[in-house]
This record gives structure tokens, C-alpha cells and sequence, in this order.
């Protein structure tokens, strides 16, 4: 085996490890976390006072699902320096357990749940699922949050047998509040079944469990499959897929020139308008609180904001085998491909002419693959991190992500080979010693 494929066989089986470490976005934090720490990066909490200096590698956290590090280089000088970041985010589809959220009628027992995100709801039916999020469990004067993931499968969500349905191939579309109501028992456990199991893996009494953030998950592994081992198949790969790559290129890279950042989100799949959202003030307070830690005034973080740029990544969807017809004609991103660069009109993503010269240049230079993707111009697309964030601080930014199949699916596919394709192309930026002059030039 070449020491190319050595390396793509390694990242996309780290990324299928991280996956499964993170079946919710505490999690996922949680596991950002354990790898900076490992890196040797700080934890600067949020309520408490900040100190560095230039070389410097800190991180800090809100609600516990989001998290912005940021390494200073060692030439970082208060007035003459820049941000280099990328977006991520942390949150998948899924569904959220009710607070009362058992229903127990008819000799069943089943959950009450509602959406999060926009899934793709049939890909919940018929499978084994579990739980996983965090808890607040009472302690002797407060609380405390804890995460949970159960270790075996306590749910699933039966379809109706086409001996009921005889329409169902024609065209299925759940009711969420009759047809996605997951199976837990058939009368063995009645109401608290929910609070019981938590509590049993978190060692406390039923009772001192006072809130949960709970949400179903598909614990099928991440496998690595195809005719010569080109797919990567699991659940969240979008954003986790992102998620992993900016991290290994994050931890990777150094620059001595740039704070680089790397910031990961919670609740982009819901508007991440939320405290901890990329519509939030995290970056912007964190930004400004690195900037007064190193020494500069207002103005200087201004002028460092005007000379920075953000890599938004979120993943990007690959022509369809079997619907060809639905990808743009000539913007039609492919597995294994290499990193996507997204663009549209109507700026739901925020790339345009100079951020995408600046970042096909930085890749170029490199030699790392890059794809385009653009809508049909007859179809509605989506958008993510990249105009959200920007709301709140305003830089060059571009929209990229990884190809990938079957997005919002609770399985979805990526091209293996692509894990590190992207680790490259973040890498590369974020070592660039990329000097922006408005937005009439930029050198790196």
C-alpha cells in the first residue's frame, strides 16, 4: 500500500472512531475537547479572566456543545496580525425526547418525541435505536450536568405493514405525532422507564434526575466499504465529517503570523439562533477577548478583522448515482473528489469571487483537489455557518464542505478518500501566511 492510501485508509477510519464517540453534540464537544487537551491547549472558561501570549493554544466552551480555540502564533504582534478560522458544527437531525415524554396506553410504551432538524423521517423506521445527550442530575446544593449515551438499543419506530398501507410505495410521509412515536416495551415497563435507564448508567436515583437534552440515536458503525473501499458510510457525517477534518488540520498546522481559530457550533440544523449558535455572540466575544488579551485596543481588533478570513464547513451534496438529473449541469461535486467549494446568488453561502480565489489559490498551491458546487437554478437550496456567523463578525468567508450522499439520512455516505483530502485543504489554509488587502488583493 502507498503512503497516500496509508493515509487515507487511517483518516477515514479516524474519522468512523469519532463518529462513534459522538452520538450527540455534548459529545462531540466533549471529544474536541479530550483532543485538544491532548495538544496541549487550555481551557479558558468563559466567567473567568483570560491571559497569553503570542504562542499561546487555549480554548473555551459554551453550554457544553460549543467550542472556539485558537493557537496565537509566535509573531503575533497587537496591531499587525490576523484571524485565520474555520466553522464547523457539532448538531445533527434527529429527534428530541419531550420533557414528559413517555406515552403509555394500549399495552405499550412508547416516546414522545419531536423533531430536530429536517431529517429525512423514513430513515428512523425499523431500526434499533438508542439514546444519548446530557442530564441534570441534583446534587447536595445544585445541580450538575452529566453526559449519557446507553450502550444498547431501547427503542425503534415499526412501520405500518403494506397489508395496512397498500399506498406506501407510492409515497410515504409520517404523521411525527401518531407514526414516530418510538417502541420501548410491550408492557413490561411502564412510566419512569426512561428515567430508570439513565440513572442506571449514571449511577444516581431515578429521582435527582431533574432535566435531560435526550435524543434518539442510530448506533449502527461507521463502515468503510465499496468495491476497492472508496465509501465511508455512518451516521452524522453531516457536520461531524467537518467537524473532524478542520480538527486534525486545526492541531496540524502552525502559523506564526495568525491567531488561528477553529470554532464548532451547536444548533446550526435548527437556525442557530440560540446562545450558542453561529448567530450567537461566541466567536465575536471570544475574537474580542483575544484580542484585549494580547494587548490591542478596539481599533486593533478591527483592523485584524478586516485582514481575516473564514473557511465555513459544512458538507455539500455529491451528484446522486441513481438522480443525476437533480445536480446542477456543470457544478456537480463528486465523491472523492476533493473539498467543495459552495456558492449561490441569493448568498446563503457566503463565498464569493475573492474569498474563492483566495482559497482555490491557497489549494492550488498545495496541489489539493477542489470541487464547485451550485443549486439547479430551479431548485431552493439550503444554508449554513458561514452569512450566519458573519452577522456577528464580519471577514472574507467562504462556504466548503466534503461531497457527501444521502444528507439529513440517519445514515448517511461520504467518499473515504476525501477525510483526507480535507484535512489537506484546511491544513494548507490554515498555514497560509495569507495577507488580505481589502478586497482588491491578498498574497499567501
Amino acid at each position: 500500500m502507498l503512503d497516500s492510501q496509508r493515509a487515507d485508509a487511517s483518516a477515514a477510519q479516524g474519522l468512523a472512531a469519532f463518529v462513534e464517540a459522538c452520538p450527540s453534540m455534548f459529545h462531540t464537544i466533549a471529544q474536541i475537547r479530550a483532543q485538544l487537551d491532548a495538544a496541549g491547549f487550555t481551557y479558558a472558561p468563559e466567567a473567568e479572566p483570560w491571559r497569553m501570549e503570542p504562542g499561546s493554544r487555549c480554548y473555551t466552551v459554551r453550554n457544553n456543545s460549543s467550542v472556539v480555540a485558537w493557537r496565537a502564533g509566535e509573531r503575533v504582534d497587537a496591531g499587525a496580525y490576523r484571524f485565520q478560522l474555520t466553522a464547523s458544527h457539532a448538531d445533527s437531525p434527529t429527534f428530541k425526547l419531550k420533557t414528559v415524554s413517555e406515552l403509555d396506553e394500549g399495552g405499550y410504551l412508547r416516546l414522545d418525541v419531536e423533531a430536530y432538524g429536517g431529517m429525512i423521517d423514513y430513515t428512523w423506521f425499523d431500526r434499533p435505536l438508542s439514546l444519548a445527550g446530557r442530564v441534570m442530575v441534583r446534587r447536595e446544593a445544585g445541580v450538575e450536568s452529566r453526559l449519557v449515551a446507553l450502550d444498547e438499543d431501547v427503542a425503534l419506530i415499526p412501520s405500518l405493514a403494506i397489508h395496512m398501507d397498500r399506498s406506501v410505495n407510492a409515497g410515504f410521509a409520517p404523521n411525527r405525532s401518531v407514526d414516530v412515536c418510538p417502541l420501548v416495551s410491550a408492557g413490561e415497563a411502564g412510566r419512569g422507564h426512561v428515567d430508570t435507564l439513565v440513572a442506571d448508567v449514571l449511577g444516581v436515583d431515578p429521582a435527582n434526575i431533574l432535566a435531560r437534552d435526550l435524543f434518539l440515536v442510530n448506533r449502527t458503525p461507521a463502515r468503510i466499504w465499496g468495491a476497492a473501499d472508496e465509501f465511508i458510510s455512518a451516521p452524522r457525517l453531516d457536520d461531524l465529517m467537518c467537524a473532524y477534518t478542520s480538527l486534525q488540520a486545526f492541531c496540524a498546522a502552525t502559523n506564526a503570523n495568525a491567531v488561528t481559530v477553529l470554532a464548532c457550533f451547536d444548533n446550526e440544523e435548527v437556525g442557530s439562533g440560540t446562545k450558542q449558535g453561529a448567530a450567537s455572540t461566541l466567536l465575536a466575544d471570544t475574537l474580542a477577548r483575544i484580542n484585549a488579551a494580547l494587548g490591542g485596543t478596539d481599533e486593533d481588533l478591527l483592523r485584524a478583522l478586516a485582514a481575516s478570513m473564514l473557511v465555513s464547513c459544512d458538507n455539500a451534496h455529491a451528484v446522486h448515482p441513481n438522480h443525476p438529473e437533480k445536480a446542477d449541469a456543470a457544478n456537480a461535486p463528486r465523491l472523492n473528489g476533493g473539498i467543495v467549494i459552495k456558492e449561490a446568488a441569493n448568498q446563503h453561502y457566503c463565498t464569493d469571487a475573492f474569498s474563492r480565489a483566495v482559497f482555490a489559490g491557497i489549494l492550488d498551491d498545495a496541489h489539493v483537489p477542489h470541487q464547485t458546487f451550485a443549486n439547479r437554478s430551479d431548485m431552493a437550496g439550503g444554508s449554513t455557518l458561514g452569512n450566519i456567523s458573519n452577522t456577528q463578525v464580519s471577514v472574507h468567508a467562504v462556504d466548503v464542505g466534503c461531497a457527501q450522499l444521502a444528507m439529513h439520512s440517519s445514515y448517511e455516505t461520504a467518499g473515504a478518500r476525501d477525510v483526507q483530502l480535507a484535512i489537506d485543504a484546511l491544513q494548507a489554509f490554515y498555514a497560509a501566511d495569507l495577507r488580505i488587502d481589502g478586497a482588491d488583493a491578498a498574497t499567501w
